[in-house]
C-alpha cells in the first residue's frame, strides 16, 4: 500500500480568499485571523490575495475568477456567515453557496477551504470564528500540498 502525504518544505503557495460583505463584522474578523495562520504557514503576505463581495451567493463567481486567472492560485477560500432569519432564504443561501463553491473547486481542480459559517444566530457566529478561520487556512494550506503531492506520485 502506497500512501500520499501532503508535501512538506519551504515551497511559495499563492493563496486567493474571498470574502462576503453581508455579516461584515463576523466576515472580517474571519479574514484577520486567517491571514494571520497562513503567515504562520509560511504563506508570503505578498502571495495573499483577498476580493470581497456582496454575500455568500457571490462567492462562487468570484472564486471561479481567481480558479481562472493567469495568475495561477495553488488554494482558494470562501469566508461569510449565512446567519438564520424567519424566512426560506437562509436555506436557499446556505446550500446554493456550498454547492457552488464545492463545483467551483471540482470543475476547476483547485482546493477551496470553505469557511462560510451557517448560524441560528450572531452568538454562534461569534464563537465560531477563531476556530473556522484557523481551520480554512490549514485546510486550505494542507490542500495544496496534497494536490501538489498527488500531481507528482501519480
Amino acid at each position: 500500500m502506497k500512501t500520499i502525504e501532503p508535501l512538506s518544505g519551504d515551497f511559495r503557495l499563492r493563496i486567493g480568499i474571498v470574502q462576503a460583505r453581508f455579516s461584515n463584522e463576523i466576515g472580517s474578523a474571519m479574514l484577520k485571523v486567517a491571514h494571520q495562520k497562513l503567515i504562520e504557514l509560511g504563506v508570503a503576505d505578498d502571495d495573499i490575495v483577498v476580493a470581497t463581495v456582496p454575500g455568500a451567493l457571490e462567492i462562487p463567481l468570484a472564486l471561479q475568477q481567481m480558479a481562472r486567472a493567469r495568475t495561477k492560485f495553488d488554494a482558494l477560500i470562501a469566508i461569510g456567515a449565512v446567519i438564520r432569519g424567519e424566512t426560506y432564504h437562509f436555506e436557499l443561501v446556505s446550500n446554493e453557496s456550498g454547492a457552488g463553491i464545492t463545483r467551483v473547486g471540482l470543475d476547476h481542480d483547485i482546493p477551496i477551504a470553505n469557511a462560510v459559517l451557517t448560524t441560528e444566530n450572531d452568538e454562534q457566529a461569534h464563537a465560531r470564528i477563531e476556530e473556522k478561520a484557523r481551520d480554512a487556512a490549514l485546510v486550505a494550506v494542507e490542500g495544496a500540498r496534497l494536490k501538489a503531492a498527488l500531481h507528482y506520485h501519480l
